[in-house]
């Protein structure tokens, strides 16, 4: 046998609740309130699926009852149906305004409140029945949009240490680097010039993108790339050319895809740029000023200061104080000078996650 549903009658007559629960009692579970207090504490405190109101009632009418129904958040679905003897066009007008659902005018029939009642609550089930399934089509939408963000962060991750692995003795120099940008993006987006810019969305994506900076080893020669010491200026000039690959290989990636991707958008500029320098004298394209993409010059300083600090088959790793001292005299020509700024306001943060992810 199906469970009834539950009827709230609110009239603050005798009569009128022994009548429409007489009518009412066979086909549903029926509640009776004589007053808007009583009905409102019954609403809050057990399962009523619909309402049956009246308007005249003393201290609280009908009309500020289903003000607060509809003003509880829990509450508000209910379908209130106003029982009335007022029944003129701007008193249904008034209840419908209020959010009523239907208007029946007293004296009423049985059989139309019945049909009313029986509307509603199929209304009111196919409704709950639609939100019950939006909110879990919701979820899975969720859930496959962070497993596809997982895969995405895992697929570039891999790609990044594939590059990495072929370059040695580089060590944590993703993680720290990542974390870097983030860092000095977080910090930069409290200027007011960068407020509007930064936003946590572009934020996430500059993190993102940051592992992607050295993707373009992968097409430098072994003999250069492996090679233990300093590289000749003639191996140097061809080690450069890592940049522009970084940035082809993305845009090809980028061209199998319909549609521009934000994130391969800021993963080409961070690739390309990041070795551009403030003066204009960096490569590969000689930018200058802020012709460097933001995202390119946050990852100069971040890149530079981690090659600073850390051991190279050339060389061995300087002191947290010493990389601040040189990236400090790039102010202006090698560095943005703002930005430059606001690195060394965090400095005590970039040799936090330096000591942390140490290789």
């Amino acid at each position: 046998m199906a469970e009834k549903f539950t009827v709230l009658l609110v009239d603050d007559t005798s009569l009128n609740l022994a009548l429409m629960s007489e009518i009412l009692k066979d086909e549903y579970r029926v509640i009776a309130a004589k007053s808007g207090e009583s009905a409102l504490n019954i609403l809050n405190t057990k399962p009523v699926d619909i309402v049956l109101l009246d308007i005249i009632m003393p201290e609280m009418d009908g009309y500020e009852v289903i003000k607060k129904i509809k003003a509880t958040e829990k509450l508000a679905d209910i379908p209130v149906i106003f029982l009335t003897a007022k029944n003129s066009i701007q008193d249904e007008e008034l209840g419908f305004s209020l959010g009523a659902c239907d208007y029946i005018n007293k004296p009423i029939s049985p059989p139309i409140v019945q049909s009313r009642i029986r509307t509603h609550i199929q209304i009111k089930r196919h409704r709950d029945l639609l939100k019950n399934q939006n909110a879990y089509l919701e979820s899975e939408v969720q859930k496959r949009t962070k497993e596809l963000s997982d895969a995405q962060d895992a697929t570039i991750t891999a790609m990044a240490c594939l590059a990495e692995t072929r370059d040695q003795e580089t060590g944590n120099h993703i993680k720290r680097t990542q974390l870097y940008v983030k860092e000095l993006a977080t910090r930069l987006a409290t200027l007011p010039k960068y407020e509007h810019v930064l936003t946590k969305e572009v934020i996430e994506l500059f993190y993102k993108s940051a592992p992607l900076h050295d993707i373009g080893k992968v097409g430098i020669p072994d003999a250069i790339l492996l090679k233990q010491g300093r590289l000749t200026d003639v191996e140097f000039e061809v080690m450069k050319t890592h940049a522009q690959l970084g940035y082809e290989a993305i845009a090809k990636a980028e061209e199998e895809l319909s549609g521009e991707i934000k994130f391969l958008e800021i993963a080409k500029e961070i690739a390309r740029s990041h070795h551009e320098k403030w003066d204009g004298s960096g490569y590969p394209l000689g930018l200058s000023g802020e012709d460097i993409p933001l995202s390119a010059r946050l990852m100069a300083i971040a890149d530079v200061y981690d090659a600073l600090i850390s051991k190279r088959v050339y060389k061995d790793a300087m002191p947290h104080a010493q990389a601040l001292s040189i990236i400090s005299e790039g102010r202006g020509s090698h560095f943005d000078p703002e930005i430059l700024d606001e690195f060394l306001a965090i400095e005590k943060v970039f040799y936090s996650i330096a000591q942390q992810y140490a290789d």
